[in-house]
């Protein structure tokens, strides 16, 4: 029967171990070789024993002074505890030794951006990268990405991707991480032509029609990016995120339809998440399901509970279909989470005219214009409020004030003609009606809108008909 493996090499360490004691002890026959000597370290550094780590890789130096295994093993262990002046003298004396080994070079790296030298880590790895070839230059050249990276050099960080990929180019890593940088970076037209280059020469590699896509989608050739993932996903039919990207781009194209079919296609490969259910309901709300948009606002909500716009789309969809109460309850809940967000207030105040709650809908306009006094919507609906509910003395007051807080806004002209024609003030109405049909004509509509009876006013028609003679 022979002897397990596992329990042989278990057996081999603790006989070195021994010996390692013996040699500890001044026993002079305990002879230790350079392989040992590494397992012995390798232990004490799996066990998170860096003291006794670093004291083997000390013997192990000594016992050994030319091996520059040995050196470079106690620097990493030097660089483990902070020593970084020490662990780099060390290193230049194993480079000495042997200039080939790329760790000496990668340590370097890192006991220089340890002491903050970031062009001195920059400047050993570039040195380095004459000096190796194949997957040590790789490497080197991730190395040197992730140090940009770090330092916020993100264009270098491209550059060294793209190299990569020019050496190897059905690299996964480098592909994953360059699909991410041409997104930052922008470098959208560099990619689609190193992209190209990699599916002439591997026209399978699923990868590179991605980021090929992803580059189109990022200068808006949605149609273009679009072919590019049809390709991706005929080689990998499970590519969750071609089928994600692909939602996005028949959105952007408005092509809903489309994107709900690739949306669904996400569900069915990956665990259920909140943005793929609002991207469906929005699809479904542009095309006036309002049943099938709340259905998948509600799955998202029900992920992302502490989401407030899934509360506002779902009332949304119940106010496009005139049920006030229920967008109530949806928008309640969204102001529990964000009090002051202009647009909840907004509606829910739609909500309460509609209702005949004319009270609470000035609350919430009038806390719209509260927390952003420069929202032309808020004042808008406070004045229209205001007038519906017959409190047009308070109207004024609100379409003065808004007109001295944006006196470019011709709507409130309109609105304050209109107050004055129900005051009585028959004069200043007529002047402010002329002053805003000056200043924007297309806005009557918004005039009439407030009271489609004003048109019985044979001032306003006489004004109207006078501005349009003129033109």
């Amino acid at each position: 029967m022979k002897e397990n493996p596992l329990r042989k090499n278990d057996n081999e360490l603790q006989e070195i171990l021994k010996r390692y004691e013996n040699l500890k002890k001044g026993r002079s026959q305990s002879y230790i070789d350079e392989e040992s000597f590494e397992k012995i370290i390798d232990y004490f550094d799996e066990k998170e024993d860096i003291s006794s780590a670093l004291e083997a890789a000390e013997k192990g130096a000594e016992q050994y002074p030319f091996s520059s295994t040995m050196l470079i093993r106690k620097a990493d262990l030097l660089i483990a505890t902070h020593k970084y002046r020490e662990a780099l003298n060390l290193l230049d004396h194993a480079a000495m030794l042997d200039s080939t080994d790329i760790n000496v070079y990668i340590l370097k790296t890192d006991a220089y951006l340890a002491l903050d030298k970031q062009e001195k880590a920059v400047e050993i790895l570039e040195q380095a990268l004459d000096l190796f070839t194949g997957d040590e230059r790789i490497s080197l050249l991730f190395e040197l990405a992730d140090v940009y990276d770090d330092y916020q050099e993100f264009e270098k960080v491209f550059d060294c991707l793209k190299l990569i990929l020019e050496q190897e180019p059905n690299n996964e890593e480098a592909l994953y991480k360059i699909c991410f940088w041409t997104d930052f970076t922008g470098r959208n037209e560099e990619s689609i032509k190193l992209h190209q280059k990699i599916i002439d020469e591997f026209p399978y590699n699923d990868l590179a029609w991605f980021n090929l896509a992803a580059a189109y989608q990022g200068i808006k050739l949605y149609e273009k990016a679009l072919d590019a993932y049809q390709y991706a996903i005929a080689i990998n039919e499970k590519f969750d995120y071609a089928y994600r990207n692909m939602g996005d781009a028949y959105i952007r194209l408005k092509k809903y339809k489309e994107a709900i079919e690739v949306l669904q296609k996400v569900l069915e490969l990956t665990k259920p998440e909140a943005l793929i259910h609002e991207a469906l309901g929005y699809c479904y709300d542009r095309l006036h399901n309002n049943a099938q948009a709340r259905f998948y606002y509600k799955k998202a909500s029900h992920i992302s509970p502490d989401d407030s716009k899934l509360y506002y789309k779902i009332a949304c969809t119940y106010f496009n279909e005139g049920q006030w109460e229920s967008a109530v309850k949806q928008l309640e809940s969204a102001l529990k989470i964000q009090r002051h967000q202009s647009e909840y207030n907004l509606l829910m105040g739609e909500c309460k005219i509609q209702q005949g709650f004319f009270k609470d809908a000035i609350h919430y306009f009038s806390a719209v214009v509260s927390a952003r006094p420069k929202n032309k919507k808020g004042w808008e609906a406070l004045i229209r409020c205001l007038y519906k509910a017959g409190y047009f003395d308070e109207a004024r007051e609100q379409a003065m004030a808004a007109l001295k807080i944006l006196p470019n806004q011709p709507i409130f002209l309109y609105y304050l003609s209109a107050i004055l024609f129900v005051l009585g003030k028959t004069k200043e109405a007529i002047l402010q009606l002329e002053h805003a049909l000056t200043k924007s004509p297309k806005l009557v509509k918004n005039f009439v809108e407030l009271n489609p009876a004003i048109l019985q006013n044979h001032h306003v028609v006489d004004v109207i008909s006078r501005f349009k003679r003129k033109r």
